[in-house]
């Protein structure tokens, strides 16, 4: 894949699933601006991808409001001279149940993973429509916001809102050629780490190098950070112009294409509906197959 005479800016890549998304970028051709907010971690990153003879600058701030978005742009127009792709990867968690959830918990995840898409996006769309060449809107989303997640409310609901903002994001900008799509990864990251049923088999795989087991690359399709690395490489491309508006997984050994909300069964009754009708019909009729929600629970193999 050649992304050569591309920039591209990476929010939230100072480390894991952002970095190797810049590190990837930035392997097949593309100029990157780093963003995190522990500088140490922007230097490490920009570090790495020039030692790889990439091209990398970074850019030290907590994004959410409109000034940070506008200082990543304007950094790849100033360095680069344009900007092509932007990767909205940053992200925090502030997990509790329902009844346990500050605002404080439920406002900062908010502004750091949808707030920050919007402005993000925003200003990146502002530059790709005055530069007339079409660009890729990248935004990263989670299995939570497709199916819910226990003790996340506020993540889900941020990532279930990326999927819908990358849906009306590629109807308003399909004119100006530039696509628009969320990436659902799954990824051996400090967050699975945490899973109880994931937790002993990445470490393992870490202490001894060992790949991932099958059961895991497939089945959860959960894999590395570099796994989920090269569907965000092919949306950045020319071989994905022609691909929007889609929330698409990917994890181990697993690429998978998430089917879009739409009305699963259907009755008419002349004159509207009733509760009382509603309740007599329900179990027999629309309700007869309800849909399931939440991730599904690992179901460990032995190798």
């Amino acid at each position: 894949m050649d992304l050569h005479g591309k920039v591209a800016v990476v929010t939230g890549s100072g480390r894991g699933l952002g970095l190797a998304y810049a590190r990837a970028l930035a392997a097949a051709g593309a100029a990157v601006v780093v963003n995190d907010v522990d500088a140490d971690a922007v230097d490490a990153a920009v570090d790495t991808v020039t030692a790889e003879g990439g091209r990398a600058v970074g850019v030290v701030a907590a994004v959410g409001g409109a000034e940070a978005a506008e200082r990543l742009v304007a950094t790849a127009v100033r360095e680069f001279g344009r900007l092509d792709v932007l990767v909205t990867n940053a992200g925090i968690l502030r997990d509790r149940v329902l009844w346990k959830m500050t605002d404080d918990d439920f406002d900062a995840v908010v502004d750091v993973h949808l707030r920050a898409t919007f402005t993000c996006a925003r200003a990146a769309a502002v530059r790709m429509r005055e530069q007339g060449t079409g660009g890729r809107l990248i935004l990263i989303s989670s299995p939570a916001g497709q199916r819910g997640n226990f003790g996340q409310t506020n993540y889900a609901a941020a990532k279930a809102g990326i999927v819908a903002m990358a849906r009306t994001w590629a109807l308003e900008l399909a004119r100006a050629g530039i696509t628009v799509n969320a990436v659902v990864p799954v990824a051996a990251t400090e967050m699975t780490k945490t899973i109880p049923a994931f937790a002993p088999v990445i470490e393992e795989s870490e202490r001894t190098g060992a790949p991932l087991p099958d059961w895991l690359r497939k089945d959860e399709g959960l894999g590395t950070v570099d796994d989920v690395a090269g569907l965000v490489t092919f949306l950045a491309s020319d071989a994905a112009k022609d691909v929007t508006g889609q929330a698409i997984g990917i994890g181990g050994d697993r690429l998978a294409l998430w089917a879009h909300p739409r009305e699963k069964a259907v009755a008419f009754a002349d004159g509207g509906w009733s509760a009382d009708a509603i309740a007599e019909q329900w179990h027999g009729g629309v309700g007869a197959e309800p849909e399931t929600y939440g991730i599904p629970a690992p179901r460990p193999r032995e190798a």
